[in-house]
């Protein structure tokens, strides 16, 4: 006999690893409030590295990331170091609600990719789903994106583009993984893409060091998103994957937004807009056929 609760085993890592990754977007608008954008993604991702590297070891890993270290540490700028210093760049200029919701786009990009790259062509509900999705995002950017300064000297349009580009980096570099890392442990994908970031963010991270030093809580914030949103965060997920695959992975990206709203609302006294939400649910809608999760049933 069936249990009444198939979900429960992976269920709270599922919603935990949400509640994680949402708050990514308040520390990571902690931190680079003080350190700016440079150096809070190189922070991160050294904090992170360090954080997975003693995991690697005793797992007696490191042939494997020897051996396709180059590939690794490439992946590692796409996917992380790239990604983090534009992130944190966006959210000194908007919402950490808005960038999150921006971010919901990230299987909008993988799928575009891996169709041009990889050549696996979306089909049906699929397509209308890209479609849907980047109409959603368009109707978010047209009312909050703008090129010109607002009352605080802010161009939210350079940040809306900055997080979009962001989620292409996601994007290209699901697709490179797939061709050039399949079969690779995926701790040991994580670990040295990070090392990776690490080392190609050391030089800017040193050049854009704050004159003033940074206060304990914005160190804090950083310690935060190093080990919990993206050391920890990568453990939860890889263990996800083993329990539900891939593809029911990725669905968490509909929970980030969910979360950071709620920290960005609460923590930070941000405002949330109907349009924000409609264009939200616009954007949440459209990925989700673009993944093929809403499916006819006979």
């Amino acid at each position: 006999m069936k249990s009444p609760h198939p979900a429960s085993p992976w269920l709270a890592e599922f919603v935990a690893l949400a509640a994680i990754w949402g708050a990514s977007f308040l520390f990571t608008r902690l931190g680079a409030t003080e350190f700016g954008a440079l150096p809070t993604a190189g922070i991160r991702v050294t904090i992170a590295a360090l954080f997975l590297l003693p995991l690697l070891l005793l797992r007696g890993q490191v042939p494997a990331l020897r051996a396709h270290w180059k590939k690794i540490f490439f992946l590692g700028l796409l996917n992380s170091g790239i990604p983090f210093a534009l992130y944190a760049y966006a959210l000194l200029s908007i919402s950490t609600g808005l960038s999150s919701l921006l971010n919901a786009t990230v299987p909008l990009f993988g799928a575009l990719v891996a169709w041009f790259w990889l050549k696996d062509r979306p089909h049906g509900m699929k397509i209308i789903g890209l479609l849907i999705g980047f109409v959603g995002v368009a109707m978010l950017a047209s009312g909050k994106a703008s090129f010109k300064p607002n009352a605080s000297g802010l161009v939210t349009g350079w940040a809306v583009l900055a997080c979009l580009g962001a989620c292409l980096c996601y994007g290209l570099a699901a697709s490179f993984t797939k061709r050039y890392l399949s079969g690779v442990p995926s701790l040991v994908v994580a670990t040295g893409s990070q090392l990776g970031a690490t080392l190609g963010l050391a030089l800017p991270t040193l050049l854009f060091w704050p004159a003033t030093m940074p206060s304990v809580n914005a160190w804090l914030a950083l310690l935060v998103v190093g080990v919990l949103c993206t050391g920890v965060a990568y453990v939860l997920y890889f263990r996800l994957i083993d329990k539900v695959g891939a593809a029911g992975s990725l669905t968490v990206t509909f929970l980030i937004p969910v979360f950071a709203v709620i920290y960005g609302v609460v923590f930070l006294g941000e405002s949330v807009t109907a349009w924000m939400l409609i264009c939200g649910a616009v954007i949440l809608c459209g990925t989700a056929l673009s993944m093929g999760l809403f499916k006819a049933r006979a």
